[in-house]
């Protein structure tokens, strides 16, 4: 109703139901004559709107990425393949239902009701996308206009199609002319203004060394050329070197050492509340804060798996891993010693480290001892709608919606 009627279209509905209301009693009130009359009226916008349906061609140039929590615009191409002229025109985008299936209602209410349907559906609705008014388009015309939006949460925008409803002449009822336009935007997570961070720690030996250009296996940096030794793999030979000089020549590697950081996302929460979207806004804030020019940085959680993804020297950009992040979901199942086996599995190579968490309890604070033992320093942050008690000096507990405040005392 909302992408039909107009407001007009809307005004005059009201009215229409308000006199039907008042006017049940002809003998009484003359009502009935407002009723019959916006009856005729919404009859004749309805059919001319049903006449009036030109076609169109719709293109969008949309960003790669936006940001929760933030407005964005983006570029859309409009063309009228009809042969009459067309005004009245408003472009409305179809976007991705935003209603709970059948099996997440029931798991996400105890009890059901429409309040707590409403707001499952809210919380699906990654973003919103306001109407866009056309200019009027003469046959075969092409109009370019900006649409803008306001991104909600983090996830992929799926965009189903595009719609152009154009008023009947009474401007009380529009008809709708839907194209086909499957699309999709990645929208990070919010981010948070962090202090000059410098992340304590020394160089780490890295076994079989990282390449400077993306590749599978093992490799080692190049440091100098030699003369042959019985037992030399084939594979090292230099052979312009050989051609050059008439004697087999080899290529020489040393293995690297250098600072490598662990990022860790603490998952087990059950549910997406607003504790994990903060625990995730602090970690993609980490994510595109800290240096990796020179060093790794290893972004680590738990889903259906344990995952690591590594940043810096020539391997994943620090915006893949705002883009791994704008994906991650809370984990149900399981139990946090998942994600403790999986860090202490990479303790060897890392220089440092740190983590969010999401609560204080025993399997945590045996992460944090395991690691503060093998001498790691850490940065440990716990997102918490309650205080800790008996926190240690060097343990930072932010609170939802206090999170700006409470990194400015990092």
């Amino acid at each position: 109703m909302t992408r039909r009627f107009t407001a007009a279209g809307f005004l005059a509905l009201g009215t229409l139901v308000t006199a039907g209301a008042l006017g049940i009693d002809t003998n009484q009130t003359l009502a009935y004559q407002i009723f019959t009359f916006l009856c005729a009226l919404l009859a004749a916008a309805m059919l001319a709107a049903m006449l009036l349906r030109p076609k169109f061609q719709v293109a969008r140039v949309l960003p790669r990425m936006i940001t929760a929590g933030q407005a964005f615009d983006y570029r859309l191409r409009v063309k009228n393949l009809g042969t009459r002229r067309a005004d009245g025109l408003v472009l409305l985008e179809d976007l991705c239902d935003p209603r709970p299936a059948f099996a997440e209602f029931r798991s996400a209410l105890r009890f059901p009701t429409y309040r707590g349907w409403w707001r499952l559906a809210l919380r699906n609705q990654i973003a919103d996308i306001d109407e866009t008014t056309l200019p009027a388009l003469a046959p075969r015309a092409e109009a370019e206009v900006r649409v803008q939006g306001l991104a909600y949460r983090r996830g992929t925008l799926r965009l189903e199609g595009a719609t152009v409803a154009r008023a009947d002449p009474l401007g009380l009822f529009r008809s709708l002319a839907r194209v086909a336009l499957p699309d999709k935007v990645v929208v990070l997570p919010r981010r948070y203004s962090l202090p000059q961070l410098n992340l304590p720690g020394a160089r780490r030996y890295q076994h079989g060394g990282v390449t400077l250009a993306s590749s599978v296996g093992e490799s080692e940096e190049f440091m100098s050329l030699r003369d042959y030794r019985p037992g030399d793999p084939l594979q090292r030979i230099h052979w312009k070197s050989y051609a050059r000089s008439g004697k087999p020549v080899v290529k020489e590697f040393q293995d690297e050492f250098f600072e490598r950081h662990a990022l860790v996302l603490d998952t087990f929460t059950g549910r997406d509340d607003a504790v994990f979207e903060e625990a995730v806004s602090l970690a993609a804030s980490f994510a595109c804060t800290l240096d990796t020019q020179e060093s790794l940085l290893d972004l680590m959680f738990v889903g259906t798996e344990s995952y690591c993804y590594t940043a810096g020297r020539g391997q994943m950009q620090q915006g893949s891993l705002l883009e791994i992040l704008a994906g991650v979901r809370a984990s149900a199942d399981g139990t946090f010693r998942r994600l403790h086996d999986a860090v202490l599995a990479r303790r060897a190579a890392l220089s440092g480290g740190v983590l969010i968490l999401l609560a204080w309890d025993e399997a945590r604070q045996a992460l944090v001892r395991a690691l503060q033992q093998s001498g790691l320093p850490l940065k440990v942050l716990v997102v918490s709608e309650r205080d800790v008690e008996a926190a240690p000096a060097w343990l930072r507990v932010l609170a939802p919606g206090k999170i700006q405040e409470g990194l400015a005392e990092l």
